[in-house]
Formats: C-alpha cells, structure tokens, sequence
C-alpha cells in the first residue's frame, strides 16, 4: 500500500495539474447550453422594467381604502400595456405583470373583493406595496448577473435571456479524445462468442461526456497490442486536449497503455487507494493530458465520477468545488474495515441509506439501481444506524 496516493491526495494532484482553457469564441445563447462562460454576462435593464402586478386583481392608493366603500374601475390594464395615470378614489383592472399605472402603490387580489353598487369592494385594508414586483427587484441595470466560469444551465439561459442576450462569450469546447483496450471486448450487436463480453464502458463513457458538452473524439476499439496502442495514442494526443482511455493501465502483460503513456510522455499518477478504482493513470502525452480509468465497468465509472469530472470540468474554465455530500443514517452492516477507501453503490430509503447486495466492481447493474455512493474511510466498520456520508450521484452527472 505504500507506493499508493490516498485519495485526497490524488484528487489535490490531479486539480492542481488541469490547465483551463483560454481560447474564446461567441456563441448564440440558444446554442450556449453546457457551455461555459470566458466572460460575465451584465445586464444593461432592470427586471422588471416597472413596478408589476404580481396578481390578477386591482391596482389602487392604499390610502384611498375605506371599509365597506365601493371604488369605481378607471380603466383596465393587461400585460404588456401601460395604463393611463389613476384617478383619484378609483382602481385599475390589472393583470398579472402588467405595469402598476401612475397614482397606485398597492396591488389587491380579485379573491379579496367582491362587486358593489358602482364599483369594487375591497375586503381587505391593502398596505403600501402589496402584490407589488419592484422595478429592477430581480436584476439592477449594471449589475453582472451570470459570473466568468458559469457552466451555463437551463436556469442560466433564463437569466441571460431576461436581459436580453441573444449571443454569449464561452470558451470553446475540451476536445476530449477516447478509446478502449480489451480484447475480451465485442461491440454490441455483434455475435458474442464465448469467453467475450459487450463493450459497456463505451456506451457509459461517451455518455457521460455528451452530457457533460465536450466535444468527442471516438477512436473505438484498440487491440491489445504494443503498437497499435501507441499508434493510437499519438493520434489522440495529437488531435485532442485530454485522451481517456479505459483498462490497460494495470500491471498484467496485456495491459499496454501504462507502457505508451511512458514511451510516448510521462507518467505523474498511478494507483489510488481506493475501491473501486486503483488503477487510475494520469500523464501527458505531448500537449494533451492522459487519463487512464480502469476496465472494469463500476471502476471505470466511480473513478469518471470522482476524478476525471471535475478535471474536465477545470479544463473547460469551470471553477470547482467539493461535491454536494450529506450524513445519513445506515440502514446496513459493514463489517470488515478496508486498506482502501470505499465507495459503495447505495440508495437512499425510508429507513436510512441501504447498499446494493453486490458490490464487485464488475456489477454493472449497481450502478443502474443506485442513486449515490456511500464513503467509507479507510479502517471503517458500519453498523445499522451508524451515520455515514453520502454522495448523490444525480448532482455530480449533469
């Protein structure tokens, strides 16, 4: 366990290696999602522009109330038009949104009133800004609304489109080059012969960054030869700015990228104590960076999730921060302390967090069944009950 990084130390390691992206391009905001921002979005209104009705109801003075007094309708008011100054000792028909007119400082909800004889009676005493949005409440004229770094979201693009934005400056994409290593390995759709299984990790990895918006180089299949593996490594390096590849940076005679990393650059990280997930590579390979995740499918995808993410995400000019976590209770037993650090496949219950019933890094389907994982230090026994730390997978894979 000695020649092994902990995991803490292994994340700091690869953090403080991800070069962010400088090169800036304009994008229509439409076209924007994913993205993220090189620069800040300012807005040049106040949302919303006017004071606003924030009810169908009736525009008035407040002072004018009177209990049990009946107000006459001025005038009728939609969204999207500007009524007329108010008349004094009268109310306006308003709609939801639409600008409060001149004269009127208070907004009352037609569930509050009721029709009298030559006009409205208001049931309720309305105070000075009832129901009432404020011009410039939401977003200042002036002020920077989306900061330099935002990884821009549905709710972002909102933001940006209330003020008007129709292009947006983002860096351009992280061309992240992929391929696979395994000669047990069949794509799907093939004849399967006996002793081989589906490639899954290409279906997960390249799904995995898709959503996360990068821009994606596959190179498929490498057979698990020396020179085809290093063949294939100067070409992902040569058109990409990071290289991920899955299995074949372990110690076993068919494992060659670890060699082609070494031959080709260098070599800066290697094994985690950690399960599932040792064998995790980092390097360069010319300009690009190298990450090696394991072959095994959980392994592969917990080290994605963990590591490689937020390093991309670095790369791409997000900043990053520590991921959403929380303390549960146990709804399982966990007897044997581990040598590594563990992350197990979890699900949280009524009663608690419970575990999937197997949890070899081989079982795929763990990972379809749960919603998180469970962090277990390293010497750390669990009992039903016990509070443990729990990472919700959901918050991580957007």
């Amino acid at each position: 366990m000695s020649d092994m990084l902990s995991f803490d130390d292994a994340l700091q390691r690869l953090m403080q290696a991800a070069r962010p992206l400088v090169e800036i391009e304009s994008v229509p905001a439409d076209a924007a999602l994913g993205r993220v921002l090189a620069e800040p979005v300012v807005s040049g209104v106040h949302v919303p522009p006017l004071d606003n009705a924030a009810m169908d109801g009736y525009a008035l003075l407040a002072a004018d109330w009177q209990a049990g007094a009946c107000l006459p309708v001025s005038q009728r008011i939609p969204a999207g038009s500007l009524g007329d100054p108010l008349q004094a000792g009268t109310v306006a028909r308003i709609f939801t949104g639409a600008p409060l007119p001149l004269g009127a400082d208070a907004v009352v909800m037609q569930e509050d009133t009721e029709t009298g004889a030559g006009g409205i009676r208001i049931n309720r005493p309305p105070r000075p800004g009832d129901h009432v949005r404020h011009r410039g409440e939401d977003i200042r004229a002036g002020q920077a609304v989306l900061a330099q770094g935002t990884r821009l979201g549905p709710a972002q693009l909102g933001v940006a489109a209330a003020v008007g934005s129709t292009r947006l400056p983002v860096y351009r994409r992280l061309r992240v080059a992929v391929f696979f290593t395994g000669d047990e390995l069949i794509p799907p759709g093939e004849p399967l012969p006996l002793g081989r299984i589906y490639n899954s990790n290409r279906a997960t990895l390249l799904a995995l960054l898709t959503r996360l918006g990068v821009q994606i180089l596959d190179l498929g299949q490498v057979p698990d030869r020396a020179e085809a593996t290093v063949s294939t490594l100067e070409q992902a390096a040569r058109e990409a700015d990071v290289v991920i590849t899955t299995g074949g940076v372990s110690v076993g005679e068919e494992d060659h990228v670890r060699a082609a990393v070494q031959r080709l650059g260098r070599l800066d990280l290697w094994k985690v104590a950690m399960k599932p997930g040792k064998p995790l590579a980092y390097g360069q390979v010319g300009d690009a960076d190298f990450l090696g995740l394991p072959g095994n499918p959980v392994s592969a995808f917990v080290v994605y999730t963990l590591f490689a993410r937020p390093f991309l995400l670095a790369r791409m000019g997000a900043p990053t921060s520590p991921p959403l976590s929380f303390q549960v209770p146990a709804d399982f037993t966990w007897p044997r302390p581990g040598s590594r650090r563990e992350f197990l496949r979890a699900r949280l219950e009524a009663g608690g967090v419970t575990l999937y019933a197997n949890q070899s890094s081989g079982v795929l389907t763990s990972l379809a069944w749960a919603d998180g994982l469970v962090d277990i230090p390293i010497g750390t026994t669990v009992r039903p009950g016990d509070t443990v730390r729990f990472l919700p997978l959901g918050e991580w894979l957007q």
